[in-house]
This record gives C-alpha cells, sequence and structure tokens, in this order.
C-alpha cells in the first residue's frame, strides 16, 4: 500500500504565463531528467508508485500538475489549453531547471501531450515513454468530426465538444461517485451501453470491477476535483480540431527512440500503424486495463527501467 506521506510537497513554478504545481524527487540527480505527464481525470498523484523508483535510479523526476489540474493555473479560455500551450509549458518547465532536454513519459491524455510535444518541439524531447494512448495520426477531417461519424454523437469526446458545459455539470455534482467509478480494475466485458459513457459513470450507484487504489489515496483525486471542478480539465478536449489544425504542417514522423505500453484490456484500441509515424519504438503489452502505471505498477517501472538502461547503453 502507498503511503500518502511520502508523496513530496508540491512547488508552485512560473511558466508560460501560467503556474504549474510541481512535484519532484531525486533532485541530487540534476542531469538527468524525467519528465512524467498524467492524463483525465488524473493528477501528478497517478505517478505516487514511479517517483520514488525512478529517483532511486538516477533521475531526476518532475511530476506537474499540467494546466487546469490540481494546484496549477486555470485559465479562462478553451483556447488556453491547446497543444501548443500544453506543450510550451513543458518547455518552459525545461527552461526553468535549465534542460536542453528530458525524456518524456505520459499517460492517456499526457501521452497526446508528450506526442505532441515530440512534433512541435523536437530538439526539447530525448525519448518518449508513452502509455494507454498510441500516437494519433492526423485523419482526413478534423478528428471530433471523424470521431462522430464513426463513434456517435454520444461518444464522450464528440459530447463534450458539441454539447459543452453539459458533462462538465454532472460530473462537478457527483465527483466522489464518478471517479470512484472511473477509477476500477478487472471490469468485466461489456458491450458499450447507450449513452454518454463518463456522464453514465457519474451517476452509476454501483460500480463495477475492482477499486484500483485505496480510500486514502482516492481522496487525493476527489478534493483536488472538488475544489477544481472538471471544466478546465475537459477543456483540453475542446481543442481536440485546433490541435488537428495547428499539428497540419508539422513533419508527422517522431525519430526519438520510443516506448509504448498498452493495457491489453484497454478500451483504447492498439495502433497497427504505430512504426509508420514512430520508427523507433518498441512496444510492450501488460495483462491490464486502462489505468497501466497505477494498476500494475511494479512491472510497469521494470519495464520503463529497463528499456531506459538498454537506449543509454546503446
Amino acid at each position: 500500500m502507498f503511503n500518502q506521506t511520502e508523496f513530496p510537497k508540491p512547488t508552485l513554478i512560473p511558466v508560460n504565463g501560467v503556474e504549474l504545481e510541481v512535484f519532484e524527487a531525486g533532485q541530487q540527480n540534476m542531469g538527468k531528467p524525467i519528465v512524467l505527464c498524467h492524463g483525465w481525470p488524473e493528477h501528478a498523484y497517478s505517478w505516487r508508485h514511479q517517483l520514488p523508483v525512478l529517483a532511486a535510479a538516477g533521475y531526476h523526476v518532475i511530476v506537474p500538475n499540467q494546466r487546469g489540474y490540481g494546484n496549477s493555473s486555470r485559465p479562462a479560455d478553451i483556447t488556453d489549453y491547446g497543444i501548443e500551450n500544453l506543450s510550451g509549458d513543458l518547455v518552459a518547465l525545461l527552461d526553468h531547471y535549465g534542460y536542453k532536454d528530458a525524456t518524456f513519459v505520459g499517460h492517456d491524455w499526457g501521452a497526446m501531450v508528450v506526442w505532441g510535444l515530440a512534433l512541435l518541439h523536437p530538439n526539447r524531447v530525448n525519448k518518449v515513454i508513452n502509455m494507454a494512448l498510441p500516437y494519433q495520426a492526423r485523419t482526413e477531417k478534423p478528428w471530433v468530426e471523424f470521431m462522430e461519424e464513426f463513434l456517435g454523437s454520444d461518444y464522450y469526446i464528440v459530447h463534450f465538444n458539441r454539447q459543452p458545459g453539459i458533462a462538465d455539470t454532472v460530473l462537478d455534482a457527483n465527483t466522489s461517485q464518478f471517479l470512484r467509478n472511473i477509477f476500477r480494475k478487472n471490469v468485466p466485458p461489456a458491450p458499450p451501453e447507450p449513452g454518454m459513457m463518463m456522464i453514465d459513470l457519474a451517476k452509476a450507484e454501483a460500480p463495477l470491477g475492482e477499486p484500483l487504489m485505496s480510500d486514502s489515496e482516492l481522496a487525493v483525486f476527489v478534493s483536488a476535483f472538488e475544489k477544481t471542478g472538471f471544466m478546465s480539465s475537459i477543456n483540453w478536449y475542446r481543442n481536440l480540431d485546433r490541435n488537428w489544425q495547428i499539428l497540419a504542417d508539422v513533419e508527422p514522423t517522431i525519430q526519438k527512440p520510443a516506448l509504448m505500453i498498452y493495457g491489453d484490456r484497454d478500451l483504447i484500441p492498439k495502433a497497427p500503424n504505430l512504426k509508420e509515424f514512430v520508427p523507433n519504438v518498441d512496444i510492450v503489452s501488460l495483462n491490464c486495463g486502462h489505468w497501466i502505471q497505477q494498476e500494475k505498477p511494479e512491472e510497469t517501472n521494470q519495464i520503463i527501467l529497463k528499456w531506459l538502461e538498454k537506449q543509454d547503453a546503446t
């Protein structure tokens, strides 16, 4: 069981016109930075199992609550949450520490940001480790329009964009229940139900599967979102089509060494063409669901450390 008191105290760091709440460990390892980027609806605390292990392995571990989360800034405009701002925050974070580049690790939406960072600022990234969300190749149509066509108007990402404010309000009213219901493991497979998945989760009285974490760990996420609400974090999704435009003229291939970790029971499909866009990628799958580094922390840590060791040896 993870001991909450072991998680480091944060620092508020001004970057790129906002302040980020940053947790770090291994400051004595200056010169070997690794930046861990959380997904949605998460928090820097979702890396609690990786932070001490990576620090012990000789890394300066930097774990921001990205803009819109925790005690980091929550700008008012939706456009403040586009990929140019989210990746710009990470570049400015490197500048703050005086680093030319770093290894970046992302999970879920954090992986989307890390892929985007490697496209927009390739000289600031030396290695990429992503989980759950593979590289998303640009579709012919903007992403939300593409999803609407194939997955329907109730698909949660489409709903977030087409009906702004509706889901945010429901999640805000059911924060504890929603997070309890979404952070599960060993959820029995079932065909998708009609309706909007995130709203359904927020309203469901009985969760499926098993809890991903202890009540005290869950309380960290609940208290954070009770303070911030969900709108600022959902605004990341509301920039998907803007991101599609921003990346239109960017070289789409990522040449950096990369590691992609999938959960075999994740609802997010694996990318059949990953090597086409990320030619230097190693691919690993774990027998778990979406919350990979929290569900299988020891296995995730070993995979990351062995891969980093192999990269450093070449």
